[in-house]
């Protein structure tokens, strides 16, 4: 692996510069941490495992220089799924597999095929795990007891409304006071992390007053403890890995989409540009190691990223340094982690889904009203009362189908062209009449998007039994073997008839296509044309 490139002329003040950075996100990293793995459905400690052995190894494999990888809340609902179906010691090891198969996309080059997803696919899923990241902690933030978590958005509302009459007024004066300091350093101290300042505001305050009146970590999980857990590599079998393959899939596609997202994120904010696949291969490292020491699959996090950049961020060293300063903090404070009420994380949490929610752009997409728009309500609405699987799965099919019919559109035939008036071109078109031939001019791609325009408007019009059928696809610069297999049924209806095909300006992809397939031989090397003005008389 080469790291030459990403600390070319590295020096003693960029150093301290991912020295404050480093510091700055590892702070933000571990209420986050922390939040993200009680959400998924697991302890805190195994956000901060994850925090520090991913976060170290996705900056010194990955493909950016700014990523800041770890849990995020984005793989929130598909790791409760997967902890509710398969349990937390399957998950680690569907979150190896993810990290092996993340390896292999980037070994395979697929890194820049995970940036052809529509915008508005992405915007869909990332709101719709906006909602049900929100939603999933109003019982934390009003206190509610006896609250049984679902897959179903639907079941976890009605558990909610069940147990309304369960809410702990002590728990929303804790959840609200950390929600104002959170807003309040955001808009007043920006540079300081308001999730952090939260926490610690609404801890202080419920230890203080509340204390033995709200849940905690500590009531809930049990003490976290103050440092990684033993190495342990997972007990695989061909069983195993069979029975775990799809949600290694689900974590690896959804962990490769938002690392490249947020490298993506981190381009744009320095001007630099990242390697998607080395991307790729630096979270498969990273998630390969994380559950040998219990920690949950991880990828890029877009927010942390940012922080990271904004706080002076120079090289992968202070992603480093972030996972480090987490590490030494667990180490240091973790009994204390135990009193932090769970209402205190409510807000962080649902601070950070509004945030995700991609609220701006969901609503200019929707006043498009458009086949655009119908993708993303369509992948937000299955996203939120199906699975995200589901709800990407149905905004792919739509945009491919959407995508189809656009392109169909911009393909154009037209019937008896005029042809450019030169001389014999000019006696070609006086010809077209005399001596029954067809010209068709054909603008646009031809796929099997476009096969039934060119049937409907040439095939039929062979049953006339034209003596020659002269195709003009000058501007024709893409075909495949749909369009090809028309051309094909065209080619032996006019033979059958004792007619002809011939064909002027076909460009280097179709023509490819047609030596491949044998379809150039097939019509005759002497049929094809340059320019119209190349076929004489005696080749009618």
């Amino acid at each position: 692996m080469r790291f030459y490139g990403r600390f070319e002329g590295y020096n003693s003040s960029k150093f301290r510069r991912d020295l404050i950075a480093g510091l700055v996100v590892g702070v933000v990293a571990i209420p986050l941490g922390m939040a993200f793995a009680i959400a998924s459905g697991v302890g805190p400690e195994y956000g901060l495992y994850t925090v520090i052995v991913a976060g170290i190894l996705i900056s010194l494999f990955g493909g950016s220089k700014y990523q800041i990888g770890g849990p995020t809340g984005a793989f929130v609902p598909i790791l409760f799924g997967i902890v509710s179906q398969y349990g937390i010691e399957n998950l680690l090891i569907a979150g190896f597999m993810a990290g092996c198969m993340l390896v292999l996309f980037g070994i395979f080059k697929l890194g820049k095929l995970m940036k052809f997803i529509p915008r508005p696919v992405i915007i869909g899923f990332t709101a719709g795990i906006a909602v049900i990241i929100f939603s999933g902690q109003i019982a934390n933030f009003l206190g509610l007891k006896g609250v049984e978590k679902h897959e179903s958005f639907f079941l976890n509302m009605r558990e909610i409304v069940v147990h309304l009459g369960t809410t702990n007024s002590l728990a929303i004066i804790t959840a609200v006071i950390g929600l104002i300091v959170i807003l309040a350093a955001q808009k007043y101290i920006p540079k300081i992390p308001g999730a952090l300042l939260g926490l610690l505001a609404s801890t202080f305050l419920a230890v203080l007053f509340f204390q033995g009146q709200v849940e905690t970590i500590g009531s809930a999980y049990g003490e976290i403890p103050r440092q990684l857990p033993t190495f342990a590599f997972p007990e695989l079998t061909i069983e195993k890995m069979i029975y775990l393959l799809p949600p290694a899939i689900v974590i690896a596609l959804l962990g490769g989409v938002e690392s490249i997202l947020s490298a993506m994120v981190a381009d744009n904010m320095k001007g630099s540009k990242h390697d998607s696949n080395k991307e790729l291969v630096g979270q498969g490292i990273a998630n390969m190691a994380a559950p040998l020491f219990g920690g949950i699959p991880a990828t890029g996090a877009i927010a942390r990223t940012a922080t990271n950049i904004k706080n002076g961020g120079a090289s992968p060293i202070s992603g480093v340094v972030h996972g480090v300063v987490v590490l030494l903090i667990l180490m240091v404070f973790a009994p204390y982690a135990s009193m932090i009420p769970l209402a205190a994380m409510a807000p962080i949490l649902m601070f950070v889904a509004w945030n995700m929610s991609e609220r701006k752009e969901f609503i200019n997409i929707l006043k498009v009203k458009n086949a655009d728009s119908l993708v993303l309500v369509v992948t937000f609405l299955l996203t939120v009362i199906g699975d995200l699987i589901i709800g990407v799965t149905a905004g792919l099919i739509l945009a491919f189908i959407a995508f189809i019919k656009k392109m169909s559109q911009t393909t154009n035939i037209h019937t008896n062209v005029a042809v450019p008036q030169m001389e014999t071109a000019a006696a070609l078109e006086k010809q077209t009449e005399e001596k029954g031939i067809s010209m068709y001019s054909i603008e646009g791609p031809l796929f099997f998007g476009t096969t039934d325009s060119l049937e409907n408007s040439i095939l039929d019009h062979v049953q006339t039994k034209p003596k020659t059928l002269i195709l003009l696809m000058n501007k024709v610069n893409y075909m495949d073997t749909s369009a090809e297999a028309v051309l094909m049924n065209i080619s032996n209806r006019l033979k059958h008839h004792n007619g002809k095909l011939m064909i002027v300006g076909l460009q280097s992809q179709p023509k490819e296509l047609l030596h491949r397939t044998g379809l150039f031989h097939h019509i005759g090397k002497q049929h094809f044309f340059e320019r119209t003005d190349d076929i004489s008389p005696q080749h009618l």
